[in-house]
């Protein structure tokens, strides 16, 4: 729901849940979006949104002055995948989207079409190297036998995430990132096996691996909407 107040003229979108403990704020291009418990007075949560203001008021400028950085998916131009640049090579016929070295060949098509073939291509080749990622994460925090299925997301606004049976899902898109940050969210959820919450001790799993975990945490914070 739209909360009956705004900052620099974008409204706040609240999203309540009975199973939410904490209050969190989100800020994105256009957009905020406050999290909190079902019971928590809408009148405390204005002050908390009052007290962030210029925090959000920050974001919210550094978003609207910052370059597009949208993908370009012409003849010739580089797709990140997994720390490596692959050039797009339209060929007329050529069936779904095949890989040669560097290469990535399809079909030349209409943007959307183009957009949803390379997405179908990215879910299914980033599979394996998260698998293998995530394996090996909970091998180093001897966390294996724990560990459930591992699969690809599309998550709206989860990067990451690890359920009470040990499944652990990564998006799809962290594959256009760079390869240390898509290391430190599959090392984040591997070490939800330890920790379903993000105590003190949760945090010491991950420092344990990661002590820099906290700059790629910033990188996704600050340049994540650009994947």
């Amino acid at each position: 729901m739209t909360s009956p107040w705004a900052i620099e003229g974008v409204p706040v979108q609240l999203r309540r849940s009975a199973k939410r403990r904490t209050v969190a704020l989100q800020v994105r291009p256009g957009e905020i979006t406050l999290y909190a418990p079902a019971r928590v007075p809408l009148a405390s949560l204005r002050q908390i949104v009052d007290a962030r203001q210029e925090w959000i008021a920050h974001h919210l400028a550094q978003y609207a002055a910052r370059p597009t950085s949208e993908l370009s998916f012409g003849h010739g131009s580089s797709l990140p995948f997994l720390g490596q640049g692959l050039r797009l090579d339209f060929t007329p016929g050529v069936r779904g989207v095949q890989r040669d070295g560097g290469t990535l060949r399809l079909a030349p098509g209409e943007r959307e079409d183009v957009q949803q073939r390379i997405e179908a291509w990215t879910r299914r080749a980033c599979l394996e190297p998260y698998r293998a990622l995530v394996e090996d994460y909970a091998g180093r925090l001897d966390a294996l036998v724990r560990l459930g299925q591992v699969r690809v997301s599309g998550a709206q606004y989860r990067w990451g995430s690890c359920t009470a049976k040990g499944d652990i899902r990564l998006h799809w898109k962290l594959s256009r990132a760079p390869l240390e940050v898509l290391h430190y969210v599959a090392l984040h959820e591997v070490a939800h096996l330890h920790e379903l919450n993000h105590s003190a001790r949760y945090w010491s799993h991950v420092a344990r691996i990661m002590p820099d975990y906290s700059q790629h945490r910033d990188w996704l914070r600050e340049w994540g909407s650009t994947l």
